[in-house]
């Protein structure tokens, strides 16, 4: 039986430190953490909309004295389901790294509504699955605020007689991503540097820097690593998702060079033991960043194209899924 349990709400880990999990840990369920000590307390990461927030932040306040006013939160990276609930947490330091606090200030969650828009005018399907991963959430009301203190390279933080160490590994799945160490619990929260169970998204990269904040995690004390995405692990999942990493890069690289476009390969490659792995239609961008990689600059693809892309991928997997699943030995049965 796992030491955690992956279920919806809060759970302790132990000397102050909590971590927030939403299942399955797909497109916008991200978890969160709270470390407490001395009557003080720090929020790394919010949730995707205001609803989820408020309803983590009651669960805090009641779990724990010291969150029923939390001095700091530590944005790991700038995507709305880690950032979109930070008004809520009102008077609050809100401290990231000087990339990402440039980022939230364009990180707007109307530019969601519109990218559902645009999706749907450019193609159909692109906007029918835009619309089924982001129906829970409601991203009206949101008014994300500005970072008031960043930072680059790293930065100690302090907890009552806590240290937080901070330390930006990016870029990797974002242009910048924070790690947030807590080195007298042994723990750590990981932004979206860790997913688990699920296919990562490779928004930025290199993978190569990716391997090297998994290589540092892996190096430090740590007994606890909570993902952006994903139940409560160990340093097990973290060498699993390490091991993916490369597998993806060298995946890639093989199509690349025989020629084929980045969405071909994204369908051509077998998925061997990640199949089970949730949201594997991310293959599509994350050959599209590869092949940006092994080219040298970042290829020029329309948004509307990257989600139209991943849409076919999608429909094909469950078209798939469900014909492996079927009786095909009777002759009545349709397809």
């Amino acid at each position: 039986m796992a030491k955690w349990q992956y279920t919806k709400g809060l759970h302790e880990l132990g000397a102050g430190c909590w971590a927030y999990l939403l299942p399955d840990g797909g497109w916008g369920w991200s978890n969160a953490g709270l470390v407490t000590d001395g009557g003080e307390s720090l929020l790394v990461d919010t949730l995707f909309d205001l609803k989820l927030t408020r309803e983590m932040l009651d669960a805090m306040r009641d779990a724990s004295p010291a969150a029923r006013e939390i001095e700091t939160v530590v944005n790991t990276h700038a995507n709305g389901d880690h950032t979109f609930g930070n008004q809520l947490v009102k008077g609050a330091r809100i401290v990231t790294t000087k990339s990402v606090g440039e980022a939230m200030e364009h990180e707007d969650a109307n530019r969601i509504l519109a990218m559902m828009t645009e999706a749907e005018t450019y193609d159909g399907e692109a906007g029918r699955f835009m619309r089924e991963i982001f129906a829970p959430f409601e991203f009206r009301g949101i008014d994300l605020p500005p970072a008031t203190d960043t930072f680059e390279g790293s930065l100690d933080l302090k907890v009552g007689s806590k240290t937080i160490h901070l330390v930006d590994v990016g870029p990797a799945h974002t242009a910048s991503d924070v790690l947030a160490f807590v080195p007298d619990d042994k723990v750590v929260y990981t932004g979206d540097i860790l997913f688990v169970g699920g296919h990562p998204a490779i928004w930025s990269g290199p993978v190569e820097n990716w391997v090297k904040a998994c290589d540092l995690i892996l190096a430090s004390d740590v007994e606890t690593v909570v993902p952006g995405h994903g139940p409560i692990s160990d340093k097990a999942a973290v060498r699993e998702f390490r091991g993916y990493l490369e597998w993806i890069e060298h995946e890639g690289r093989q199509r690349y060079d025989a020629g084929m476009s980045f969405e071909d390969a994204a369908n051509d490659i077998d998925l061997g033991p990640y199949a089970h792995w949730g949201d594997s239609e991310r293959m599509v961008p994350n050959m599209m960043t590869l092949y940006g990689q092994f080219g040298g600059q970042p290829l020029k693809v329309e948004f509307g194209e990257i989600w139209a892309g991943m849409a076919r991928y999608h429909s094909r997997r469950k078209s798939s899924a469900a014909s492996v699943a079927c009786d095909c030995t009777d002759p009545n049965h349709k397809h």
